[in-house]
């Protein structure tokens, strides 16, 4: 046993510039820290981010230092359950509207860092011995967000990202598809729409272009997936984000609007014309019927991502209603290591895939690459080669798959 002896919590700033919490947990000698990151397309069931008025997250350190802290001193760090069952016993609310679902993140990734350190095995290998989740591959898929829409970037496209996923187990060949990929991709926008266009930037590091036309960043995807030399090697995804354009039952692409029956329209016109490998959130968060018939329609992925926010009661009404075959993983949409084990659980027992994904505010931390590897993840969603807090996350995962 190593008792939990300190935890402190400090302000930090994301990818965007905006406030965000690291906490560290100690264990005598040995501690671990977390940053937590902050998302821009958020789904209205996720675990709620704690902020100050001004934006700051000074409350939520005072929530960690002050209320967390005295219940967690002395309590073994490597049990992972009983640390989550007190804080959420402490917060006392079903979205984590208390304490704060960044507070309770943070102590809870940062204590599972702590306990590796203390029983000197890596995160990944610890995080095996946390939970039994099915695996879908040996290395996940690596979902790579290279032309950026949405709430993600100033742009006229409406759909939130445009994935590329190399079709290899090995990351170091997929980075380096990637790579070529994101040089071809340069050009083509350069030549198309000028130069100030091919250094352009979003949140996850993607190019961004003046179009409207959602069909066209496919078209430009595998347009430089060919010119790189790569055709036949690269399947595309998308995260349509679907809630982020929905108005009074009506669907705002470009300057039009579609209903539920032009969207699905769509969505079989892509997949003729495209490897599309999966499609996240294709409709509003709430149109639970309209996930299950699009999905009844594909062999290819449909994913929730807003209509089940890492929440296991909302996966289990998807997978109840076969609405979807593959779910987002995102730690902060439900606030501790043990919630997140239970869906990803859950979501296997149904055979649905997960993809452990980042947010559109990261830092540079990198656990939900051990993450995803530890669980046998389908995918690892982490944007694109071009901003660092992406990179890192790819690089980790590179460096514990050929361990």
């Amino acid at each position: 046993m190593q008792p939990i002896t300190k935890i402190t919590a400090e302000e930090i700033l994301d990818s965007r510039g905006k406030p965000t919490v690291m906490s560290t947990v100690w264990a005598g000698d040995f501690s671990g820290s977390f940053s937590v990151p902050s998302g821009a397309s958020t789904g209205s069931n996720e675990a709620h981010e704690l902020r100050d008025l001004d934006g700051h997250v000074l409350q939520t350190i005072r929530n960690i230092t002050e209320t967390i802290t005295p219940k967690l001193l002395g309590t073994d760090a490597s049990d992972q359950a009983g640390i989550d069952a007190v804080m959420c016993s402490l917060d006392g609310t079903a979205d984590k509207s208390h304490l704060g679902g960044n507070a309770m993140l943070a102590v809870s990734a940062a204590a599972a860092r702590a306990a590796a350190a203390s029983k000197g095995v890596e995160l990944w290998q610890y995080l095996r011995t946390l939970a039994q989740i099915e695996p879908s591959r040996r290395v996940p898929y690596l979902y790579m967000n290279y032309i950026n829409g949405g709430k993600h970037a100033k742009s006229p496209l409406s759909f939130q990202e445009h994935i590329i996923v190399p079709d290899t187990e090995s990351v170091a060949e997929a980075m380096t598809m990637a790579t070529d990929i994101g040089n071809a991709l340069q050009k083509i926008i350069a030549d198309r729409y000028g130069v100030e266009f091919a250094q352009s930037m979003g949140d996850e590091g993607g190019y961004v272009i003046p179009e409207h036309d959602p069909i066209v960043p496919f078209e430009v995807l595998s347009q430089a997936s060919g010119n790189a030399g790569h055709h036949g090697k690269i399947r595309l995804a998308t995260d349509i984000a679907a809630s982020s354009f929905y108005e009074n039952g009506m669907y705002r692409v470009g300057e039009e609007l579609w209903d539920t029956a032009k969207m699905t329209i769509f969505y079989h016109d892509l997949a003729k014309r495209f490897p599309i490998l999966s499609i996240e959130d294709p409709f509003e968060e709430h149109a639970l019927a309209d996930f299950a018939a699009l999905q009844k329609d594909f062999e290819l992925r449909i994913v929730g991502d807003d209509l089940t926010v890492t929440n296991t009661t909302l996966i289990e009404q998807a997978a109840e209603a076969s609405a979807i075959r593959a779910v987002i993983i995102k730690p902060n949409q439900i606030g501790t290591l043990t919630e997140t084990f239970a869906a990803m659980h859950t979501a296997r027992t149904h055979d649905i895939d997960c993809i452990v994904s980042h947010r559109s505010g990261e830092t540079d931390d990198t656990f939900i690459a051990d993450l995803a590897y530890a669980t046998g993840a389908f995918g690892l969603k982490a944007g694109a080669l071009r901003k660092p807090e992406r990179m890192v996350k790819y690089q980790r995962l590179l460096d514990i798959s050929v361990q």
